[in-house]
């Protein structure tokens, strides 16, 4: 297998909410904001070829389906689908993506499967070819949410997905169509059914952990559907995955893509990060 970190649009969201309870005093020592208060957060996959024969790409970031006013609003910058032009750059087509794994359903995490955003014309999945792998109870929450979350998921991208007929949801440690390759676990603070793939001794981090600055265990965002359960499970998951010698892959941090997990005076912390990744297992 070769394992690819892969860059999508990037955002700037307001730091408070990125940091939930934290006061900016806190913070500011760890990120730099802009006049409006906001950071900037990457919105990563992974790409990983020859896993079990297919070319899997991992989460496909914030994209490029929204409105401009809507682009305005959450912070997207850049022109283009840029996940896209970076698969170009890699040597990989649209229609080379075998699997899309999504940890959940959030616009930031599943809005590159949606072409661009265009005047009069409705999105289609930019991927034709892939299967598409979603954890069974995080589905159901993506289809039936609560008010508090709603306006984090895209139903049309629901709809396209049910369409696909290429849609398979995921109840255990393992899929079919990855084999012993990937093996999946969940937590539920962030938003139920959240889904960490593990490959290798990668393992995604997706929103439990969105970048280095959250490794201090007590940190959760202001999105986090369930923030102490959420600090539970990250103690937890800090613990087990340092324990297997596992490092993380970040989709919101970003200077990093992955780094090892350390312990530093009773906290946790980062080792040896990579800031773009590219290697062969």
């Amino acid at each position: 297998m070769k394992m690819y970190s892969v860059e999508g649009n990037r955002q700037k969201l307001d730091a408070g909410a990125m940091f939930g309870n934290a006061p900016k005093a806190l913070w500011s020592r760890w990120v730099d904001v802009d006049e409006h208060n906001r950071m900037e957060l990457a919105c990563r996959g992974l790409l990983v070829t020859d896993l079990n024969g297919k070319n899997v790409l991992f989460e496909t970031g914030i994209g490029d389906f929204f409105e401009p006013k809507l682009k305005q609003r959450f912070g997207v910058y850049q022109e283009g689908h840029v996940l896209l032009r970076s698969l170009a750059e890699l040597g990989f087509q649209p229609e080379d993506i075998d699997v899309v794994v999504l940890s959940h359903l959030h616009f930031d995490h599943a809005g590159g499967l949606l072409t661009s955003w265009a005047e009069g014309e409705k999105p289609q999945l930019a991927f034709p070819n892939a299967e598409y792998l979603v954890g069974k109870t995080h589905w159901q929450r993506a289809t039936h949410p609560h008010p508090r979350d709603r306006a984090s998921f895209i139903p049309v991208l629901h709809e396209l997905l049910q369409a696909s007929g290429r849609l398979h949801f995921i109840e255990g440690d393992h899929h079919r169509l990855l084999g012993d390759a990937v093996r999946f676990e969940f937590s539920e603070g962030h938003t139920i059914g959240l889904m960490h793939s593990i490959i290798g001794d990668l393992v995604f981090a997706t929103d439990l952990i969105p970048g280095s600055a959250w490794m201090h265990v007590p940190i959760s965002m202001g999105y986090d559907r369930f923030p102490e359960q959420l600090i539970d499970e990250k103690a937890a998951f800090l613990q087990r995955h340092m324990a297997a010698k596992h490092r993380l892959f970040f989709t919101h941090d970003p200077d990093f893509a992955v780094a090892s997990i350390a312990a530093e005076n009773n906290r946790f912390a980062i080792a040896n990060p990579i800031k773009t990744l590219k290697e062969e297992v």
